[in-house]
């Protein structure tokens, strides 16, 4: 995939109620190299919480120290997890067709693009939401990732690298972006 352009949906510069919160954890940053350890979403409907999907999955080669350290994810934990092939098409049926929430959530569609794609020659063409590029626009801040916008307002980071914690912390962050964008559109909730 590293030279095809993905065929993949669309940002969307808007503040739906109803969408699916999604959040991986990789053993690296390359969605050519490196695999999914975890993966996680919330599906909200009319802003709620309503549903939960968390899995982790086996990688072909071992977690290193520094995943470890980060996420908290551990070769033991993942050993006897199901594989890519075995939880992608869960995941595909919670997410469905609604839009993917997510912060910086292009690095997380483009791993589970790359593993449709590898595994189901399918594409992952859900339109998406971007919390960091949202606050970008609406919030005033010098860094605009995750830990920034959570203690910008207050929101607990306990648990913070690990999938369904993420996806939380993302949930709340996108509340707080859209009570804000509201105010500031003078837009009624």
């Amino acid at each position: 995939m590293s030279t095809c352009q993905r065929n993949k949906g669309s940002l969307i510069n808007d503040f739906p109620s109803d969408y699916t919160v999604v959040d991986i954890e990789t053993t690296g940053l390359s969605p050519h190299k490196c695999e999914i350890i975890e993966i996680s979403a919330l599906k909200v409907r009319g802003d709620k919480i309503v549903d939960t999907f968390s899995s982790l999955i086996k990688p072909s080669r071992p977690v290193s120290s520094f995943i470890t350290n980060l996420t908290g994810i551990t070769n033991d934990m993942v050993n006897a997890a199901p594989d890519i092939k075995s939880v992608l098409p869960e995941f595909l049926t919670f997410a469905g067709k609604d839009f993917i929430l997510g912060h910086n959530v292009n690095f997380d569609i483009n791993f589970i693009y790359d593993n449709l794609k590898k595994y189901f020659m399918k594409d992952f063409t859900n339109n998406f939401i971007d919390t960091m590029h949202l606050s970008r626009k609406y919030c005033d801040l010098r860094r605009h990732n995750l830990k920034s916008l959570a203690e910008h307002y207050n929101i607990s980071l306990d648990g913070h690298h690990r999938a369904l914690n993420d996806c939380n912390i993302t949930f709340n962050v996108y509340q707080n972006i859209k009570k804000d964008a509201a105010s500031r559109l003078n837009i009624g909730e």
